[in-house]
C-alpha cells in the first residue's frame, strides 16, 4: 500500500523538476554541457571506439579514472539517441532519475525490517521529497544517483544478511558488492566495516561465521578481477578500483587550497596540470600528486585542521562551510530550502545514532558507519554536494528513526485530557 504511492510521488517530483529544469535551459546547452566532464568524457571515448580513455575530452590515452559501469551506462545512452544531443541527455537524466526513485524501495525494506512498515514508509517517504535527491539526478552526470540506490541496496541486504545460513544469499551479497564497486569506488571503505559486522554477528549467535563472509568477500573481489587485470595492463601498475586519490588529495590539500574548491589545479581546468598529466602519464602524475598532498599535510596542521572542519561543515550543510552566512546572503527559496533540508536531517540523523545506542540496538553499527566513516574520504579532499548522497539513504532513515522516538515521547507526555479533545476537534 504504502511503497507504490511513495515510488509514484518520488518518480512525479523528478520527473517535473527535469521537466522545469530544461524549460529553463538551453536544450542545445544541455545536450553538450553536461557531459564535458571527466564522467562524460569517458563516456563519449567509449561511444566513438576509443575505449576507457581520455577524461579531459583530449585524446590523452586510457584511463582509470573512475570505475567502469557509469561510463557505460552514458556510453550506451550515447550510442542508441546521439552523442552531445538533447535526447541523450534526456535518456541520462531519466537513467538518473529511475536510480534515485528505486532507491526508495530498500531504504522501505531496512526501515520495516528495523522497525516496521511505518519506520519504512516514513523513511522512505524522506527520500521521496528530499531535495538532493530530487535535485542531482538531474544536475550532475555523476554516478551519485547509482550509487545512492546501490548503497540503500547493500544497507538493506547487511540487515537481512544478518540471520541467513542460505549460501545462496551470501553469494548474491557478494556480487551485490563487486557491481557496487564496479560502479562506484567510494563505497569501498564500508565493505570490510559491514562485512566484519555480519562475522561478528554470526560469531555472536554461534552461527557458522567463517565459511559464508569468506564466500562473499571472494565473489565481491572477483568481480574486481578483469578491471583491475585491465588496469595492470595498461599501466604496468597496480590500480584495483581507480587512479585518482593523488590528486583529490592534492587539489584540497595545497598551498592555495581552499574550503570550497573551484576545480583550481585540476587538469580539465588548468591548462599547465593537463601537460603535467599528460607529460608524466596518469599512474606517475597520481603519485607526485599524492606524495606533495601528504607532505603539506603534515607540515601545515594548523591549516589542515581547519580545512577539515571546514569541509565537515560543508559536507552535512549541503555545500557551504558558512551556512549562515549564505542563508541571509542568498534570498534564493531554493538554496535556503535545500540548506535547512540538509542541516535538519544531519542533526536528526546524529540523534538518530543516538537512539539507537540508548536502546541498543543491534542495528545501531551498520547504519551508522555510513554517516561516520563515508564522509571522511570528502573532509580529507574536496565537497561537492553529490559526494553525500550515497550515505542519505542511510541518514533518512537514521532521521525517520529519530522522528518516531520524538513522536512516541510526545504521546506518552500528553495529559489525557489533550488526547480527549484532539479526539473532539
Amino acid at each position: 500500500m504504502f511503497l507504490p504511492l511513495i515510488l509514484t510521488m518520488a518518480l512525479l517530483l523528478r520527473v517535473s523538476f527535469a521537466w522545469s529544469y530544461t524549460s529553463h535551459h538551453s536544450k542545445q546547452a544541455l545536450g553538450v554541457i553536461p557531459f564535458l566532464f571527466e564522467s562524460g568524457n569517458i563516456s563519449y571515448s567509449l561511444a566513438i571506439g576509443n575505449g576507457f580513455s581520455s577524461p579531459f575530452h583530449t585524446d590523452t590515452g586510457p584511463t582509470a579514472w573512475m570505475t567502469p559501469i557509469y561510463p557505460l551506462l552514458i556510453a550506451a545512452v550515447f550510442r542508441v539517441f546521439g552523442v552531445y544531443t538533447f535526447h541523450g541527455f534526456e535518456a541520462a537524466v531519466l537513467l538518473n532519475i529511475l536510480f534515485s526513485t528505486l532507491c526508495c524501495i530498500p531504504i522501505y525494506l531496512a526501515g520495516k525490517r528495523m522497525g516496521g512498515a511505518a519506520l519504512g514508509a516514513g523513511a522512505a517517504w524522506l527520500w521521496a521529497i528530499f531535495p538532493n535527491a530530487i535535485l542531482i539526478p538531474v544536475e550532475s552526470m555523476w554516478d551519485a544517483s547509482l550509487a545512492a540506490l546501490l548503497a540503500a541496496t547493500i544497507l538493506w541486504a547487511t540487515l537481512a544478511l544478518d540471520d541467513s545460513r542460505r549460501k545462496r544469499d551470501w553469494c548474491a551479497y557478494g556480487l551485490l558488492w563487486g557491481v557496487a564497486l564496479m560502479a562506484t569506488a567510494t563505497l569501498a571503505s564500508l565493505l570490510p566495516l559491514l562485512l566484519g559486522w555480519l562475522v561478528y554477528r554470526a560469531r555472536r549467535e554461534s552461527r557458522p561465521w567463517l565459511k559464508m563472509p569468506a564466500t562473499a568477500l571472494a565473489i565481491a573481489i572477483l568481480c574486481c578481477v578483469p578491471w583491475t587485470i585491465r588496469n595492470y595492463a595498461v599501466f604496468h601498475s597496480f590500480v584495483p578500483l581507480r587512479s585518482t586519490l593523488g590528486l583529490q588529495l592534492w587539489v584540497g590539500n595545497n598551498p592555495q587550497a581552499k574550503p570550497i574548491w573551484l576545480g583550481d589545479f585540476h587538469p580539465i581546468h588548468d591548462e599547465n596540470e593537463r601537460e603535467k598529466y599528460i607529460a608524466a602519464g596518469e599512474i606517475a602524475y597520481m603519485r607526485e600528486k599524492r606524495d606533495d598532498a601528504i607532505r603539506f599535510m603534515f607540515t601545515h596542521p594548523r591549516k589542515e585542521a581547519y580545512l577539515v572542519s571546514e569541509r565537515f561543515i560543508e559536507v552535512w550543510s549541503g555545500g557551504t562551510p558558512d551556512p549562515w552566512q549564505d542563508f541571509l546572503r542568498d534570498r534564493s527559496f531554493r538554496f535556503r530550502a535545500v540548506l535547512i533540508a540538509n542541516i535538519l536531517v544531519a542533526f536528526a540523523a546524529l540523534l538518530g545514532i543516538i537512539e539507537l545506542a540508548r536502546r541498543r540496538s543491534v542495528y545501531a553499527f551498520p547504519l551508522a558507519i555510513g554517516p561516520v566513516v563515508f564522509p571522511w574520504a570528502y573532509y580529507l579532499t574536496v565537497v561537492m554536494p553529490r559526494y553525500r548522497l550515497p550515505i542519505d539513504p542511510a541518514v533518512l532513515l537514521l532521521t525517520a528513526i529519530a522522528i518516531g522516538a520524538f513522536c512516541q515521547r510526545f504521546r506518552r507526555t500528553q495529559p489525557p485530557y489533550a488526547n480527549a479533545n484532539l479526539k473532539h476537534s
